[in-house]
């Protein structure tokens, strides 16, 4: 433990709801902040409650949203993140529920950025100490770009403890929508398995995607019959999982359910998760569905809190105990 007093919370403009939940789950409140937005678009951020010497922790999911870009919410973190260290705080640590720029995480082709190590030295630049994040696009990218200690923390039980009431006594089978989310799909299937305690199905679907336009017609696995419980980080457009909705029920599939951590809802998203394909889609709250029509929201998605995880995670790093058992919990 850093000190013996309680760590302190931060939540930025956009993420103080979930920050309150956070904060609720550990028996304290939000410390107080100053947060200007100047006409010129310059911003001010200092921490109103004195940090020297304490553990202190900022939580800031980096989606745009109404009122602010992505890039927005990425500099006043770093911004912050500064001050605080600036301050005397004896550690500081990045909780980011949804880390943006992930999906760029090594060259597809020439001349390509790596965002994912690019944020990690910009966070690493203001002389944070940690940085804890929940379900990133390629943990091995987060966990090679950061220097310092990071902390990873995946969807799978929060997904799952919503999602077994569901499952029944039938055949069950857990989907990858495409190949670069394999790991993550054998994972949850061996969580499923687990909270069965009998043997998970599985399939993966092959996607291509080149100049905005996705492509791939094999399938891999067996689904007949199946409720399908299809797995990805991240739904944005909502295309990727009514493409694998529609082919799992080409292939038998009894039900078809959607589960990612982040909802991004972007562009016609309300329109492909509203669809007769899926019986419904459970995402987090670590990404505010602002985008979705409230018939939408009502009618085709559960959210889950990913609040108690998190709040799990901080406390068990200011007291200096292990994370490994939040990895292994069954739900």
């Amino acid at each position: 433990m850093t000190d013996q007093k309680p760590p302190l919370l931060f939540a930025l403009k956009g993420t103080q709801n979930l920050g309150a939940r956070i904060a609720a789950h550990l028996d304290l409140a939000l410390s107080p902040l100053e947060e200007r937005d100047f006409e010129d678009g310059e911003h001010k951020l200092r921490p109103l409650a004195g940090v020297r010497g304490r553990d202190v922790y900022v939580i800031h999911s980096l989606y745009g949203d109404e009122d602010q870009s992505v890039n927005d919410k990425l500099c006043k973190l770093l911004f912050f993140l500064a001050t605080l260290h600036e301050n005397g705080a004896a550690r500081v640590t990045a909780v980011i529920p949804y880390l943006a720029y992930a999906r760029k995480d090594r060259q597809t082709k020439a001349h390509d950025p790596v965002t994912t190590r690019t944020i990690a030295q910009l966070i690493e630049a203001t002389g944070a100490s940690r940085v804890i994040g929940f379900e990133v696009h390629n943990i091995v990218a987060f966990q090679n770009a950061f220097r310092c200690p990071s902390v990873h923390l995946d969807s799978r039980q929060i997904l799952l403890r919503h999602m077994l009431p569901r499952l029944g006594a039938g055949p069950v089978a857990v989907v990858s929508p495409d190949i670069g989310g394999v790991k993550r799909a054998q994972l949850f299937q061996d969580s499923v398995e687990a909270a069965l305690g009998h043997p998970v199905g599985n399939a993966i679907l092959e996607k291509r995607r080149s100049g905005g336009v996705v492509s791939g017609h094999l399938f891999a696995g067996d689904v007949k019959g199946a409720t399908v419980l299809v797995i990805d980080d991240m739904i944005a457009s909502g295309g990727t999982m009514a493409r694998a909705a529609r082919s799992c029920l080409e292939h038998g599939a009894k039900t078809v359910y959607a589960l990612a951590a982040h909802g991004l809802f972007v562009g016609d998203a309300g329109a492909m998760i509203g669809g007769p394909e899926l019986a419904e889609t459970i995402v987090s709250d670590s990404v505010r569905p602002f985008r979705l029509a409230a018939d939408v929201l009502e009618n085709n998605v559960e959210i889950v809190s990913c609040a108690p995880l998190l709040a799990a995670a901080i406390g068990r790093c200011h007291a200096g105990n292990p994370i490994s058992d939040l990895l292994t919990e069954r739900p």
